[in-house]
């Protein structure tokens, strides 16, 4: 099959980490990128597949990066030159530190998580506002306005967050043709968020469910899931976060509001992997979901803002709403019913998955048609044929990847940013073949519909797309 060759990559192009997204991006990077083989480098603290690497004619580095370490092992690499591509697809590494680095040398940069260095997810004596997604963001904007301009860094570009920001601004121009709103697609950000506000948006779901299993049963005392271990882990344990709407007349007792930055987004003072939300996806309708934090939760309520601060003119709630894999829900289980996090991880193979889909997309609700579901059905199946090493949830990330890179090099020099800033029509565009069956789905269903009556559950009858309908009744 031909496919199409984007760009050539002059200079080093370093991929940091080799775990199941890295060793998934690097066949799409072979195919659709030109580059010398000498000057492609990994970066990573296990050698499991150093010799395959090397055997490529790759240069392989069995290097955990560190605050300390980290310019000086990027330095040898560099050389003294300057430009190139650094590829981040690591955990446990300062995405600012490297960031600021590459720009420092013209080298464009993309990630797919603002990743701290190692330790700042289990402060379990901290303020649980410093473990927020909100404060790492906080971080990467105190960059962008400190050092504005220069090359491309591109954060939190894989499929959520990442992809599913592209997904929200189609959705809505879907939704403004089908309610006799017109189809022009605004040009600047004020004018995307006038139009959410126009159509009514209330919220967004990012509304995931994954059916992926394998042929056995999940091993007791293993973490088992489809992507990243140590990242679910991390995120499962952060406080719950959502983009906070205007539209809000309750708020959680467990609630925390932030006193600086962009103030788009609270948090919950318990783990988002104990913090369960009702929510909807195509095939199975009407489900639980896991509001794990995700950075996309604030910046999608950010850029959707008309107005500033803590009480704009609008801003849309929005949070990630994750029924993960069933093997992945067990472990959830075991962790926090045993109060031990498992030691032993493992992440399905494209080859120990048997069946499944992850449906992937966003539920834009509260305007006129009610409920409207936009995203990715990728199989398992559909993810084999599509592209090697990796399973659906992997390739929903990695072709996010191709995409954000595509996009840097054709826009070089735009300095950091996030994916609701970058042309959305462009990055599907290139993601789009990776995806498999790409579905909007309108639905009359509301979250009142699936709460429990009685037990003393307090719900608003009035509006049903209030956050209190949404949370789960023994989580409020």
């Amino acid at each position: 099959m031909n496919y199409p060759m984007y760009a050539a990559i002059e200079g080093p192009l370093i991929l940091i980490g080799y775990g199941s997204i890295g060793r998934g991006v690097l066949p799409l990077i072979e195919r659709h990128f030109e580059f010398e083989s000498a000057q492609l480098h990994v970066i990573d603290p296990l050698a499991d597949h150093a010799e395959f690497l090397r055997g490529k004619g790759y240069a392989f580095h069995q290097v955990a990066l560190t605050r300390e370490n980290h310019r000086e092992t990027l330095d040898a690499i560099m050389a003294g030159r300057s430009g190139g591509f650094c590829v981040n697809v690591s955990v446990d590494t300062s995405s600012l530190d490297i960031m600021r680095y590459c720009r420092e040398r013209g080298m464009l940069y993309i990630d797919t998580v603002v990743e701290p260095w190692p330790g700042f997810y289990f402060q379990t004596d901290s303020d649980p506002g410093k473990m927020t997604n909100y404060a790492l963001r906080e971080t990467i904007l105190e960059e962008k306005r400190r050092h504005p301009g220069g090359a491309t860094a591109i954060s939190c570009c894989g499929a959520n967050p990442g992809m599913v920001s592209w997904l929200v601004k189609e959705a809505l121009l879907q939704i403004a043709r089908d309610t006799g709103m017109g189809e022009q697609a605004p040009a600047i950000r004020e004018d995307w968020a006038r139009l959410a506000q126009a159509l009514g948006i209330k919220g967004i779901h990012i509304a995931e469910r994954d059916t992926q299993t394998a042929s056995y049963s999940k091993p007791a005392r293993v973490f088992v899931n489809t992507w990243s271990v140590a990242g679910f882990l991390s995120e499962g344990y952060q406080p719950a976060e959502l983009g906070w709407g205007t539209h809000e007349k309750w708020m959680p007792k467990s609630a925390s509001q932030h006193d600086y930055g962009c103030k788009a987004a609270i948090y919950l003072n318990h783990p988002g992997a104990l913090t369960q939300v009702h929510t909807w996806c195509p095939t199975h309708g009407p489900q639980f979901g896991y509001l794990v934090t995700h950075n996309e939760a604030i910046s999608i309520a950010d850029y959707f803002t008309v107005g500033s601060g803590a009480t704009p003119d609008y801003r849309p709630t929005c949070h990630y709403a994750y029924h993960p894999a069933n093997m992945a829900v067990l472990s959830l289980h075991e962790w926090f019913g045993s109060g031990q996090m498992q030691t032993d991880h493992h992440i399905l193979s494209e080859h120990e998955i048997v069946d499944g889909v992850d449906e992937l997309g966003v539920l834009l609700f509260g305007h006129a048609k009610n409920a409207y579901w936009y995203g990715s059905r990728l199989s398992a199946r559909e993810a084999r044929e599509l592209a090697p090493y990796q399973n659906a949830t992997g390739l929903q990330v990695t072709s996010a990847v191709l995409a954000g890179m595509v996009w840097a090099m054709e826009n070089p020099e735009a300095g950091i940013v996030e994916t609701e800033e970058m042309d959305h029509v462009r990055c599907l565009e290139i993601q789009r073949p990776y995806l498999g069956p790409v579905e909007g789905h309108y639905t009359d269903w509301t979250p009142l519909e699936s709460r429990l009556k009685g037990f003393g559950a307090e719900s608003d009858e009035d509006d049903p797309w209030q956050f209190r309908n949404v949370l789960a009744a023994r989580a409020q």
